[in-house]
């Protein structure tokens, strides 16, 4: 009987056959020339759906999408494997449950050794989890590219790691100018500053970016027109699984407002604090002014008492010495109460060159005759409310100082001019028009440590008994008390300038701190002696002066005579207060300068205590310069 044992070509298909059959990752099955399905393993059942009795048999398109069935998509899959020796694809396939997944599709086609078509060899696999993530990966990185190109305030792009541009937002446009086709593909040392570039601050920044994992800096960087910004700029380095340096992300934001803004603050910081300090010193040195004066007074007045006494000659040459000496001493008194903005001043509407002009030989005499000394006077000045002799005064202190600091041969000149300067410009001073009063020298100038406390009371860099150290802070005190500034600039080497900027007074500018002869002020208190000594402080001040004994009579005069200027009022009064009359009076004339005065503002007291707050008030005795002052903030 014949042996019924298997040959080795039976096995081997039999094994393969039955791994094929075994497999459940990967739908393998075979088809017919014509696309019948002729054998199905355990990964098609799984991924269509189908028992093989169910589909052996069957065209194998009824797997396909209607949209793939319509345009003939199995067909040419056969097609194209026959032609092309395989046909791989990807694409919606259809399970038997009406379901779609994403397939990957290989088809070999399978011939007999006389290269007959026996068929198709046809490997599917389920791939929808990869798609899915694919196309959430896709959706996302979609995302951030929408997000990256909308952002307008940075500029954000990419670099490759040589450092040229790869892509180009929004932002970067609006930053720095250039379209995205100008600079792809260039290298962004482009939008570096040239001394920059000459340093390698470009692949400097790279190469601190790969060492240290990031770069960070704030910089000068130009735009496609030439103009700089100041910009604020991040780079990081990228790289890929394996530690691949991939490129570089770059971010660059415009801070040049900010910087500004910031600069401003520190300046306005440190002029605060000058003024500041500058206040505290003046109400010291006010003070010991104010006291010291009494005191010269009593000496002076002493002296010429005695000087009538005395006929001895050495004995009058003595009182003489003394009394030069006293009033050295109430000139010094009076420079300091100027640098407090103590001091009464008569100011006028003057044009500054007139003023100069009228001076000017007293000005040159003061100069060395080797040193050039040149003015040089804006024409049609606008005029400005000052003090004449005491800004002459000043003038003269300034030439000295600028004669005893110019080497024979130098310069010095005096100038005016005018600005339009915005708030803050100069100082703390608001925005305007200024006239501009300078001594400019081209002495040996001063370190920024003697600049910084110039203006204070005694400080000198003169040697001993060569100068008190009060010019420029009278000087100083004038600026002040005139609602101008005094500044100071100066270079160790090559001189110092020395400006007063003064309001100007234009078309429609009220008068400031004192009234001209047309002006009216009501003066109410209900002490005589008082209101007498009011009444003669503003007649002072050159107002017409009229005065009433109560609140009943002050609002009488105001209802009867409407070109009253200033009120000027006692708080605490018979019958009506002195806050009840301003609060009517306010009524009666909104534009109305309002000042009162108490010697016990806290007996104010009561429902109209808090009103104190509402209008200026000074305490008894006040002064001929409170009185200025709150004239001057008047609205």
């Amino acid at each position: 009987m014949p042996s019924t044992s298997a040959t080795p070509f039976h096995v081997a298909t039999d094994r393969f056959r039955l791994f094929v059959d075994g497999v459940t990752d990967y739908a393998i099955y075979m088809l017919s020339p014509e696309g019948i399905v002729s054998s199905w393993n355990a990964g098609a059942q799984r991924f269509k759906g189908y028992a093989p009795d169910e589909i052996i048999g069957q065209h194998f398109s009824r797997f396909y999408t209607e949209k793939d069935l319509a345009t003939g998509l199995p067909a040419r899959a056969l097609e194209t494997a026959c032609s092309q020796g395989k046909f791989e694809d990807e694409g919606w396939r259809v399970r038997k449950d009406g379901t779609s997944f994403w397939a990957s599709v290989v088809i070999d086609p399978i011939y007999d050794g006389g290269g007959a078509l026996l068929g198709f060899a046809k490997i599917t696999r389920d791939i929808t989890a990869r798609k899915r993530a694919a196309e959430a990966l896709h959706a996302s990185e979609e995302r951030f590219r929408l997000l990256v190109q909308g952002v307008t305030d940075y500029a954000i792009y990419m670099l490759s790691p040589e450092g040229l541009v790869t892509n180009w937002n929004a932002g970067a446009r609006r930053i720095k100018g250039y379209e995205e086709a100008e600079v792809l593909d260039t290298h962004f040392s482009r939008f570096y500053v040239d001394e920059d570039v000459a340093a390698g601050a470009p692949m400097t920044a790279l190469k601190r970016a790969v060492a240290e994992g990031r770069y960070e800096s704030e910089g000068l960087r130009v735009r496609k027109d030439g103009s700089r910004f100041w910009a604020h700029v991040v780079i990081d380095p990228i790289h890929d699984e394996l530690g691949t340096l991939l490129g570089f992300a770059k971010v660059t934001r415009d801070i040049t407002e900010r910087r500004q803004a910031a600069q401003e603050l520190e300046r306005a910081n440190l002029a605060l604090f000058q003024s500041q300090k500058l206040e505290a010193i003046g109400k010291l040195t006010g003070g010991v002014a104010h006291d010291f004066n009494n005191l010269l007074s009593v000496v002076v007045n002493g002296l010429g008492i005695l000087q009538r006494r005395l006929v001895e000659p050495e004995d009058v040459r003595i009182l003489d010495a003394m009394t030069r000496a006293a009033a050295r001493g109430a000139t010094l008194t009076q420079q300091l109460l100027a640098f407090a903005r103590r001091q009464p001043l008569k100011q006028e509407n003057l044009d500054l060159n007139e003023v100069i002009g009228s001076f000017e030989e007293v000005l040159r005499r003061a100069g060395k005759t080797s040193v050039d000394f040149t003015l040089d006077l804006a024409a049609q000045l606008p005029a400005v409310r000052i003090d004449a002799a005491q800004l002459e005064a000043s003038l003269l202190n300034l030439i000295v100082n600028a004669r005893d600091a110019t080497a024979d041969g130098g310069t010095i000149c005096l100038r005016t001019a005018v600005a339009d300067l915005a708030a803050g410009e100069v100082s703390t001073l608001p925005a305007g028009r200024y006239v501009i009063v300078e001594v400019a020298d081209s002495g040996e100038g001063m370190s920024s440590e003697t600049l910084a406390r110039a203006v204070e009371p005694f400080f000198t860099t003169k040697p001993v008994g060569k100068g008190t150290g009060l010019g420029l802070s009278q000087a100083y005190g004038l600026a002040q008390q005139s609602k101008g500034d005094l500044v100071l600039r100066s270079v160790v080497g090559e001189g110092t300038q020395v400006a007063f900027y003064l309001p100007a007074l234009g078309d429609g500018q009220p008068a400031t701190a004192v009234a001209s002869t047309a002006e009216k002020a009501l003066v109410v208190d209900d002490q005589d002696d008082v209101r007498e000594m009011a009444v003669a402080l503003f007649g002072t001040l050159g107002y017409h002066v009229i005065s009433a004994r109560n609140g009943i009579e002050a609002l009488e005069a105001l209802k009867n005579d409407r070109q009253i200027d200033v009120l000027f009022s006692d708080v605490v009064m018979p019958g009506m207060s002195g806050i009840s009359l301003a609060r009517q009076a306010r009524l009666l004339a909104p534009s109305l300068k309002i000042i009162l005065a108490s010697g016990y503002a806290s007996d104010a007291a009561g429902d109209e205590k808090s009103a104190v707050d509402e209008f200026p008030l000074i305490a008894k005795p006040y002064t001929l310069a409170q009185i200025l002052k709150e004239l001057r903030a008047a609205p």
